[in-house]
């Protein structure tokens, strides 16, 4: 595992009642049976800071959100609000705020209705939870819905509602679970400049789980990857997007093409690697190389330059199209090299199907790992 624990510290909106300075996670574990799916998580976040919980299906970010949320009891480990222990108690009296991916609204219930629910359970005055529910539906842009049900809005309009409930109780910390993954793609990036304007301008704490590496980069002040239950790395979306630790966490950050490979040298921070019929040189990645000189060559599809001569210093790869994908100003085009190893490219150039390129790639855009012991 690797990253830092205590975070930098984003810039943050000024803080509001009941905030506090750190919020800390210490040795998580949670077993469903026989089956520990996580695994000693130490996690520090900061006041107003906006952490995503990143990994595919099965990995564990949910169920760390379940356990902070209370909805889990821990199988060991603690969770702290400054000083006070707070996984020893039931969801409803830590107060936080949880925004599910199914919306979960009341279908019977206004819009205000559905958002001022926390403030009725909570027995707040009549008069002030009014005025509550009014400025979170005017944050959320909601406010001629007020009267409506659920049924009669899309499904970003629900997402707002859901949200607009978390914030109304002035919850200490917001709990997001893959809150945008029902919706279609242009919903998804105008619900993603939504939530970080209101994280932002409210000073929200926000723990957001997701598996779409894109989502997670354009949100968090940092991230943490999960591998079944186990930290990968925690850090800025820099300093993973530039410097993964590991195979796994570059593919994540957008390295699609990862190549087993036998490192045979590595000389002033470079390491070279053979395999099938191709060698490769660039930056040693991660730690030194596995047994026999195993390893793993990471490079992004968007880091491959086609038909361009060599620099001196540039890896020259031989392929042949097989499929082309057109996105407007490049092409999304998978390849195969002549040992059968297919690689993903995208280009500006115009290529086609049977073609064969030769294609480049400068040495400081390729990551050579040790091999994954997983």
């Amino acid at each position: 595992m690797t990253g830092q624990l205590t975070p930098a510290g984003p810039a943050r909106a000024p803080a509001r009642d009941g905030q506090f300075d750190h919020l800390r996670l210490e040795g998580v574990c949670r077993r469903f049976g026989d089956r520990l799916v996580l695994d000693g998580l130490d996690l520090h976040i900061a006041g107003g800071e906006f952490v995503a919980l990143l990994g595919p299906s099965g990995c564990g970010k949910s169920t760390a959100l379940n356990c902070l949320a209370g909805l889990l009891p821990l199988s060991g480990g603690s969770i702290w609000l400054d000083d006070r222990r707070v996984d020893t108690l039931p969801p409803e009296r830590r107060g936080f705020g949880m925004v599910f991916q199914n919306y979960a609204l009341f279908p019977h219930m206004s819009v205000r209705r559905n958002v001022g629910f926390g403030l009725r359970m909570r027995g707040v005055a009549r008069v002030r939870a009014r005025e509550r529910v009014d400025e979170a539906l005017r944050l959320v842009q909601l406010t001629q819905y007020a009267d409506r049900l659920p049924g009669q809005l899309s499904g970003g309009q629900q997402q707002r509602v859901a949200i607009a409930r978390a914030i109304v109780v002035e919850p200490p910390l917001v709990l997001m679970d893959e809150p945008l993954s029902n919706l279609d793609a242009a919903l998804r990036l105008d619900m993603r400049t939504e939530i970080r304007r209101l994280h932002q301008s409210l000073g929200l704490t926000t723990v957001y789980v997701t598996h779409d590496q894109e989502e997670a980069l354009s949100l968090a002040d940092r991230l943490v990857v999960l591998r079944e239950g186990v930290v990968q790395q925690i850090g800025t979306p820099e300093e993973l997007y530039r410097s993964p630790a590991n195979p796994y966490v570059a593919g994540f950050m957008g390295y699609r093409n990862l190549l087993p490979m036998s490192v045979v040298r590595g000389e002033g921070g470079y390491a070279t690697a053979r395999g099938d019929g191709i060698e490769l040189t660039g930056t040693a990645a991660g730690t030194e190389p596995g047994r026999d000189g195993e390893g793993i060559v990471a490079i992004r599809p968007e880091d491959f330059v086609v038909g361009q001569p060599p620099t001196g210093e540039d890896n020259r790869l031989d392929v042949v199209i097989e499929v082309v994908e057109y996105h407007g100003r490049e092409l999304s085009v998978q390849a195969r090299l002549p040992s059968g190893q297919a690689l993903r490219l995208r280009t500006p150039e115009r290529v086609a199907r049977g073609e064969t390129v030769s294609v480049w790639v400068p040495r400081g855009r390729v990551l050579v790992f040790a091999a994954d012991p997983s």
